[in-house]
């Protein structure tokens, strides 16, 4: 495989948390996720229903379920066309330039009092400390009151699925329960209240504590306001130039009216920044700062009459329905594993296709028409011109599945995502979907992300697999070392439950116990309950992600030098004549 490094990261995943509202609790679907992902390569997301593949490439295309969201992590897409932004100096561009230097020369007198700052927010947090409960109280009551409060849910969530005719009893008893539930959830949060006050009456009744408070505050104070009096420098002048440019880069291709909120926004962001010390020439934090309020477009150059700048694309904080109508299936498009769901039944083949070619492309209906025949050609659909006005329930399966692939590939989208787009499918037609694939990617340049469970499919179609088990990716390799040189146990068992590499008159191997609840924290390895090489330290301790070699990387304690060397079930040892005959590869 060629050394990655040689390759352009297209999309580059940190430390990616997402999580679901569900039912009154906090459902954690993706567990500090980092990958990098190459331009016009194929890697596969591998691991069993529930693991988290299909919520992980959700994050890309902005297409999570309404309950979803991104709790932490960043998403960055590098895309030169996308990022490349230019907006035209008009009069009321350069009047919103100019109100946002005067705003940012003005705010950065705080940062002539930064020092001082931090001393008084040091010295409140002391005293708001002082005024409350223990750590240990505050977690153990907000315990208590949220475990109620579950369990409440859940009584609820029962008796409305009980019949009212035949279970009058059970109902009768759930809603005594439940009201007995609200009356100690009650009690808890008076209790809570009355534990608050008395901390604070504590802190009120401690006069010496409070007359240094008041003395020291009020010394801080006075310095604070003679430091922010002073002048600012050429330097952050010149700064503040760049970025009231920036300021109205990021904003310029809204509409008048959100460019003005978001202008007060952003502004209101770098005061804050500017007051707490945020170091505003370094990249990476000027980013965070824009970031709370819109994509940051760094200024690159300008003419008479307009700015240019490269927009810094981080996916995980798109906060506007306009920004995703650009990255979803323009740049990112996804093909989903039920050809039939994916097209609308009542309108033409033809006209799904050219819909969205129209609609992402400055092109007339007669030219849109001249591109979806020569997609469908490409696609592989036998007399394309007489199929075109056919309706989907004319295609069969196989032919559905080549148009759901046409139209993802209609804008020449630089990342196609492939949600299981075989499973729906028999084995024949299976294997010419994927050739399809293949051969298409040679001729658009696309990156294939895969979203599967069947390793046969990983094995015709991927350069990398990422193996992934309860919201984590726990290996990432190359297609070969993964199946040749597996290293985590949860990768042995899944090649081990392949049932082409079944002996005969053999038990097909399955993977015993069930995942973890991911409403709980998981403490130590989320695999050990069913890792049959489980040792003490993988239900203490999460294993770091250990490096086998510069392409190859698993999650797991039997890597650590000190663990017991452990040889890989003998179903896939010396496995390369079973996948040669059973794969062709």
């Amino acid at each position: 495989m060629k050394d990655k490094r040689d390759k352009k990261v297209l999309l580059s995943i940190k430390d990616l948390e997402v999580k679901f509202r569900v039912r009154g609790k906090r459902l954690t679907a993706i567990r500090g996720v980092s990958l990098d992902i190459y331009e016009n390569e194929s890697i596969a997301i591998v691991g069993e229903s529930g693991s988290g593949k299909s919520v992980f490439t959700k994050t890309f295309a902005g297409m999570l379920d309404s309950n979803g969201y991104i709790d932490n992590g960043s998403i960055l897409f590098n895309d030169e066309d996308l990022a490349d932004t230019v907006v035209r100096k008009t009069s009321v561009a350069k009047q919103m330039i100019a109100h946002a230097l005067t705003k940012l020369n003005a705010y950065s007198h705080y940062e002539l009092g930064v020092d001082i700052f931090k001393k008084m927010e040091a010295l409140n947090a002391e005293r708001l400390e002082k005024a409350d409960i223990s750590k240990d109280e505050r977690e153990a009551s907000d315990r208590a009151i949220a475990e109620l409060g579950i369990r409440k849910t859940e009584a609820v969530n029962l008796k409305q699925t009980l019949d009212p005719k035949t279970e009058k009893a059970k109902i009768k008893e759930l809603s005594n329960s439940i009201k007995e539930m609200e009356k100690e959830i009650k009690k808890l949060l008076k209790d809570r209240i009355a534990m608050e006050k008395a901390a604070e009456a504590r802190l009120k009744n401690d006069v010496a504590y409070m007359k240094q408070y008041d003395a020291q505050m009020s010394d801080l104070k006075a310095k604070y306001d003679a430091a922010i009096k002073g002048s600012i420098s050429e330097n952050t002048k010149k700064r503040n130039e760049v970025l009231a440019k920036e300021v109205y880069l990021s904003i310029g291709r809204y509409s008048f009216t959100k460019r003005v909120e978001l202008l007060s926004k952003l502004l209101s962001a770098l005061k804050t920044a500017m007051r707490t010390g945020v170091d505003l020439s370094d990249d990476a934090q000027r980013n965070a700062v824009f970031d709370k309020v819109a994509f940051r477009v760094k200024y690159l150059d300008e003419t008479a009459d307009k700015l240019h700048g490269t927009c810094v694309l981080n996916l995980a904080n798109v906060k506007y329905a306009k920004d995703w109508y650009q990255i979803r299936g323009k740049k990112i498009a996804t093909v989903f594993q039920d050809p039939m769901t994916s097209l609308n039944p009542i309108i033409t083949i033809g006209k799904q296709i050219t819909s969205i070619i129209m609609k992402h492309q400055d092109v007339t209906e007669s030219e849109a028409r001249a591109k979806a025949l020569d997609l469908m050609k490409k696609v592989g659909i036998p007399n394309a011109e007489a199929r075109f006005d056919d309706y989907p329930f004319q295609y069969s399966g196989g032919m559905r599945q080549r148009i759901v692939i046409a139209i993802a590939l209609s804008c020449q989208p630089k990342i196609l995502i492939c949600d299981e787009p075989t499973t729906a499918l028999d084995v024949t037609i299976q294997a010419q979907i994927l050739k399809l694939l293949k051969d298409l990617q040679k001729e658009f340049n696309y990156t294939i992300v895969f979203i599967t469970h069947d390793l046969g499919v990983v094995a015709n179609i991927a350069d990398r697999v990422a193996v992934v088990y309860a919201g984590q990716i726990i290996e990432l390799a190359s297609v070969d070392e993964i199946f040749y040189d597996p290293r985590h146990p949860y990768t042995w068992a899944l090649l081990s439950s392949m049932p082409q590499l079944a002996e005969k008159n053999t038990k097909l191997y399955s993977i015993n116990g069930t995942p973890p609840s991911l409403y709980n924290k998981v403490v130590g390895d989320a695999f050990a309950p069913r890792n049959p090489y489980c040792m003490k330290i993988d239900t203490l301790k999460e294993p770091p992600m250990f490096k086998v070699s510069d392409t190859h990387y698993a999650k797991t304690w039997l890597l650590d030098p000190r663990s017991p060397k452990v040889e890989k079930p003998e179903a896939i040892q010396n496995i390369h004549e079973k996948l040669l005959k059973a794969f062709n590869i």
